[in-house]
């Protein structure tokens, strides 16, 4: 064995310890619940208590604030939809993951089969798992010619070769969830289908155009018209969705209910039917993403149009949540996390158009590798245990998942799985003050690296890296080759001090290149 996996060997040996150590405490109890709701391209600034000037309205997230831990300085495992969510599941960034073939909502799996998940660990602590929501961490399709590939051009909107009838293979099923009721990826993305348990609920597919108007009378065309098709559905701003394969069952308006109601279904189940066997339910929603389409209930509820509605509707799915756990008596021993996977797909036109800054406090927006790109609401409630709310403001990642459970169960971490992973364990017993992380490495849309340590952040390369235009930008000859922010000073990293602190640079340089060489972090 290799000295770099001794090590890790005896580290993770000693964190096991205490773990053990630390959950003596829960042995005579029974292990709290986990419900993991999971907001899609929600900014920090969307949770009304955590901007002042939030024109946005989350009575009921705040209300877990007030009781629960905010972390202030939470951060997602990539600023796009898929890193993150790998990051979430395997507490693993996605840079290491191998490279695939991206077919977006057709992709085929990220997660290699035997990685440890969040859900292959809580299962072996005794955990009935549940994956409902948005996956987007891809599926091995069938095809109906089985002498060509499902997907031959998933940027040509039609009819693809994948065979809706038969099952489907390498999911959350298969990464340790014992239920899965998923939609395969984004809401704006085909196909549009519910799978439950690797079968397709509806396989009798149409085209979404089939069903909805590429326009209406009232469309008013912005900024985003240009990131579409022309045969895409467009409605305005924030209300489009790509044409494709759909179920014939399917509506795009009822999908983020559908979910909410099949999660809380989840959740009732499980006490019904097992109520000392403690579950894990993660529900990722399909909102705030595009297509912005509230229920009729929420429209006109609130400032900012149907943008602040649909972010209404997340809040209310959140009250519907701990509602059902306070009516189910299990509120007290269930922790409820709250976050979104990156940041607020928010640009600066609309910043100036609606007057709200989706990712309050920092700079850029979804896709981006500055901040706005992956700082993100993440508030934690577990009242058997967190009598007091209080703010972290301290470094965490959702990548963090993973070890924190592994502490919360005793459950040690399969090797060499979870390398990126640090638990936050210690927080939600109180400690204000633990240091959860060293460094962290970000991840932007277009797969640009940057790392933060010791309050500053080096960004290799010049531009956002991301959806905020230029995403790159060449170097000119005796200019910066990347950027520096002191973050600590100046959290909008306005100032790029990247010539004036060359060994600075070099050092966070170094450093990101060792920890994107070694595969586990030494510094865990």
């Amino acid at each position: 064995m290799s000295n770099h996996y001794l090590k890790k060997a005896f580290i993770i040996s000693f964190l096991c310890l205490g773990s053990f150590a630390i959950n003596a405490q829960l042995k005579g109890s029974k292990l709290p619940n986990v419900v993991i709701i999971l907001a899609d391209d929600m900014g920090y600034g969307d949770v009304s208590s955590n901007n002042p000037l939030a024109r946005t309205s989350t009575p009921s997230i705040d209300k877990m604030a007030e009781r629960g831990i905010v972390f202030t300085e939470a951060h997602s495992g990539g600023a796009v939809c898929t890193p993150s969510r790998y990051g979430l599941v395997t507490g693993r960034y996605y840079f290491r993951a191998p490279e695939r073939k991206q077919f977006w909502g057709y992709l085929p799996p990220q997660i290699e089969q035997g990685r440890e998940t969040v859900a292959s660990l809580m299962k072996r602590s005794g955990y009935t798992t549940g994956c409902i929501g948005k996956w987007h961490l891809g599926l091995n399709w069938e095809s109906k010619d089985t002498t060509r590939p499902p997907i031959l051009d998933y940027k040509q909107p039609g009819y693809t070769n994948v065979d809706f009838g038969r099952d489907i293979y390498d999911g959350p099923n298969s990464l340790g969830f014992d239920y899965s009721f998923i939609l395969p990826a984004s809401l704006d993305m085909p196909p549009y289908v519910f799978v439950k348990n690797n079968k397709v609920v509806d396989p009798e597919v149409i085209l979404t155009a089939d069903v909805y108007p590429k326009t209406i009378k009232e469309s008013v065309e912005v900024w985003d018209r240009r990131i579409t098709g022309v045969d895409d559905i467009y409605w305005g701003r924030g209300v489009w969705w790509r044409n494709g394969e759909m179920s014939r069952s399917f509506r795009i308006e009822d999908c983020f209910d559908i979910i909410v109601n099949e999660g809380i279904s989840f959740i009732k189940e499980q006490v019904a039917s097992n109520p000392q066997n403690p579950f894990l339910l993660y529900l990722p929603l399909s909102g705030p993403h595009t297509p912005w389409v509230p229920d009729d209930k929420f429209k006109d509820k609130t400032a900012l149009g149907t943008y602040g509605d649909f972010i209404f509707q997340v809040d209310h799915a959140v009250e519907q949540v701990n509602n059902t756990l306070k009516l189910l008596k299990i509120e007290e021993n269930t922790i409820v996390i709250f976050a979104s996977d990156n940041g607020g797909h928010w640009a600066e036109e609309d910043v100036q158009a609606y007057a709200h800054q989706s990712n309050w406090g920092r700079r850029g927006q979804k896709g981006d590798i500055w901040d706005g790109g992956h700082h993100i609401p993440l508030i934690i409630q577990w009242p058997s245990k967190i009598k007091k709310g209080f703010t972290y403001s301290q470094t965490v990642s959702l990548v963090d998942l993973l070890a924190t459970f592994s502490d919360l169960t005793g459950q040690p971490i399969k090797q060499p799985y979870g390398e990126d992973s640090f638990s936050f364990f210690e927080v939600l017993n109180g400690n204000k003050n633990y240091k959860v992380r060293d460094h962290i490495i970000y991840i932007s849309a277009g797969g640009k690296l940057a790392i933060k340590k010791d309050g500053w952040k080096f960004i290799d390369v010049l531009g956002s890296g991301g959806f905020t235009l230029p995403g790159i930008l060449n170097p000119v000859e005796g200019g910066p080759k990347g950027q520096l922010y002191n973050l600590a000073e100046d959290p909008m990293e306005s100032q790029n001090l990247y010539m004036q602190n060359p060994e600075k640079v070099k050092a966070l340089s170094d450093l990101l290149n060792k920890l994107k060489s070694q595969g586990f972090s030494v510094l865990r």
